[in-house]
């Protein structure tokens, strides 16, 4: 009984044939696990143990596309061994080479990455120029996008499709296509004029449309920028080209606008006191500030005779701490000199009739 089950056909072949083909696919995935073990369990090992890293890389970015290729060899074996007709096995063989050749590419991209990633980035990290920093990432993406394009191309001559008509078919729709993707190739051409005219680099501070922050990535259609908050903005490279960028960064030094209400019961005294307090601030602190400093009596004001005290910080100091200990600097030397500080008020006359 048991030979007659074996015996009987569906859809052109035994029950053992079928029990062949599936035996051997199930072979090949058991034997496509031991040698990802092995990859991982022995090879690993061996590699590990040399001076270059370049093989511990290598079989890495291997162990799964080798899985994947032994079952596939495993698949295809099965196949063939059943009587299937030519247009199945044509419609499988075809398949199976697209899986490949994606199986190639695969392999391909995550070893240039895992080259990338190990070599080159180090290397751009610590050179002095900016420019590979912004250029890796570009290159990253450009070379991963050429591989996966010639896979997808060669993949589809091996399934039988005929590539010259499918450009020409692109090309035909390259016109609807560009329309639709107008904003697209306004931000790869803004990525384009970044990298020319260098308005900023990564690490800088910028501002643009009410965002401030620092550059995190330059990339082909984006920008990232980490805010002050600590918020990751991405800004499309169109804008950049489109709208004014303030580079803090590259400022020679930070200006600073302090206006000093007094009083109006001041006198022309007191107001030629407060200014030679505020040189002699200034002068004490030429080591973070600038000699370019102003001051001046600049505006009766609606409740203050106002002094204007413009410095700027030099790019190396600490703008922030420089501020605090002129301010209190200030503070001091005007208590001391009872030179009074001017708040809104006001002053109402009544007429006796």
């Amino acid at each position: 009984m048991f030979e007659t089950i074996l015996t009987k056909i569906y859809y052109g072949n035994s029950v053992e044939a079928w029990a062949i083909a599936l035996g051997i696919i199930l072979g090949a995935f058991i034997a496509g696990k031991v040698v990802y073990w092995i990859f991982g369990n022995l090879i690993k090992k061996i590699t590990a143990k040399t001076k270059t890293k370049l093989d511990d890389i290598l079989v890495d970015m291997l162990e799964e596309p080798a899985m994947l290729a032994i079952i596939l060899a495993g698949f295809w074996y099965g196949l063939h061994s059943l009587a299937l007709s030519q247009g199945v096995l044509d419609f499988f063989n075809k398949a199976l080479w697209v899986v490949i050749i994606l199986n190639i590419a695969w392999f391909v991209s995550r070893f240039f990455e895992a080259l990338v990633t190990e070599y080159l980035t180090p290397y751009a990290k610590k050179s002095d120029s900016d420019f590979d920093d912004q250029i890796l990432p570009i290159v990253r993406r450009g070379v991963k996008l050429i591989i996966w394009i010639l896979a997808i191309i060669v993949a589809l001559d091996n399934a039988g499709y005929n590539i010259g008509a499918v450009l020409a078919g692109l090309g035909i729709g390259g016109i609807a296509l560009a329309m639709a993707a107008r904003d697209t190739v306004a931000n790869i051409f803004g990525g384009i004029m970044i990298f020319l005219d260098k308005p900023f680099k990564i690490k800088d501070r910028i501002k643009i449309e009410g965002f401030d922050g620092n550059v995190e990535e330059i990339g082909i259609r984006s920008t990232r920028i980490k805010t002050l908050a600590g918020t990751l903005v991405t800004i499309p490279n169109s804008t950049f080209t489109e709208n004014p960028v303030e580079n803090i960064t590259l400022e020679p030094a930070r200006r600073v606008i302090t206006i000093l209400g007094l009083i109006y019961d001041s006198t022309d005294k007191d107001l030629e006191k407060a200014m030679q307090i505020l040189d002699k601030i200034a002068k004490k602190h030429l080591k973070e500030i600038t000699s370019e400093y102003k001051i001046g009596f600049t505006n009766f004001g609606a409740f203050s005779l106002d002094i204007t005290f413009i410095y700027y910080i030099k790019k190396e100091s600490d703008v922030l701490n420089t501020q605090t200990q002129i301010n209190l600097e200030i503070l001091k030397e005007f208590n001391k000199n009872k030179l009074s500080f001017a708040f809104p008020t006001q002053t109402i006359e009544i007429k006796k009739s």
